[in-house]
């Protein structure tokens, strides 16, 4: 496994973060806990959550299931341990958002469900343009002040987002982010335009979720004609088909490299300048085997060219202005 420090910090995490979006929603506590299981045992540290992930509003499992294994375990000294907080949690007005309420009540909230005393990256779900950063920086300084909390970070921000708010945690003589989480793949690339720049001239790193759309990227196309059950083909009409023919163009290139479209995907990932890690989501411990891989995976220049010729970046590629303008 390779360690590579988050952003600007050094704080160590490796360059797989293990999504837990399907913990409840997808699969029990006891395939939870496999998967945990595996991946700590293949070097993976990072593990991120979210208070609203589950099977309904406000139970917070994914966080709970964690909690557990962190108890059967013993393991929480060994995680990096990352959850956000901004969805509605319940249908009370002040139970969502960026309030100073809500995040120090969905701290403690959390803290809870995942037993733990500490949470090493809090991380605001999405931007909520009515909440001053003043309000959101105070809250997250007394936070950190009495050890709940080490690192903050953001995501779904845009670039302009991540510059003011760094700008009013300068002010306050605060860390500020440390980690964006944006959805970026071969599919999604609008983050080269400006959220990847400002997080590289920041010092803040950027964690890719969604890194295989859906399943689009992982060989869906085939998957389909072979009858495999999965998500990629349950996302088929909505995530598949709006692309078909770059996906078929990308299966091949991947069965002319002799390699798992999973893979490539993800060693494409990697091998983006400013982001730390990609966020896999497994339904299996079995799934954890490709995205491995791609850890020992360099794709060659020319297959970078060519991946960028079947799934072009946004306007002139590169970030703005020169994306769109001269």
């Amino acid at each position: 496994m390779r360690y590579v420090p988050l952003g600007r910090t050094g704080l160590r995490v490796s360059r797989i973060c293990l999504g837990t979006m399907n913990f409840a929603w997808q699969i029990g506590e006891p395939e939870s806990h496999t998967i945990l299981d595996r991946a700590l045992d293949a070097g993976v540290n990072f593990v991120d959550t979210a208070n609203m992930y589950g099977r309904e509003t406000g139970d917070g499992l994914s966080e709970q299931f964690i909690g557990s294994w962190f108890e059967r375990s013993g393991a929480r000294d060994k995680v990096v341990l990352a959850t956000k907080v901004y969805q509605p949690m319940s249908d009370w007005p002040n139970d969502g958002g960026l309030s100073a309420r809500h995040l120090i009540a969905s701290c403690d909230a959390s803290l809870r469900r995942l037993r733990t005393d500490w949470i090493d990256l809090f991380q605001l779900h999405h931007i909520q343009r009515e909440t001053p950063w003043e309000e959101i920086w105070q809250a997250l300084e007394t936070l950190t002040t009495q050890g709940k909390i080490r690192y903050a970070g953001s995501s779904n921000f845009a670039g302009w987002h991540l510059a003011r708010a760094q700008a009013a945690a300068d002010a306050r003589h605060y860390l500020g982010l440390v980690s964006e989480q944006a959805k970026y793949n071969l599919l999604t690339r609008h983050v080269e335009l400006e959220v990847l720049p400002a997080a590289r001239d920041l010092g803040i790193g950027v964690l890719a979720y969604s890194p295989l759309h859906f399943g689009a990227l992982s060989g869906a196309l085939r998957k389909q004609r072979e009858g495999a059950a999965g998500r990629s083909v349950l996302h088929a009409p909505e995530r598949v088909e709006p692309h078909r023919a770059a996906i078929e163009e990308f299966e091949k290139l991947c069965a002319a490299l002799g390699q798992e479209p999973t893979t490539v995907a993800l060693a494409w990932l990697l091998s983006r300048p400013g982001v730390t890690a990609p966020v896999i989501g497994p339904r299996t411990a079995a799934q954890l085997d490709l995205p491995l891989l791609a850890l020992e995976t360099d794709l060659s220049p020319e297959t970078l060219d060519e991946l960028d010729r079947i799934f072009p970046p946004v306007g002139n590629g590169g970030p703005g202005p020169e994306a769109w303008a001269w």
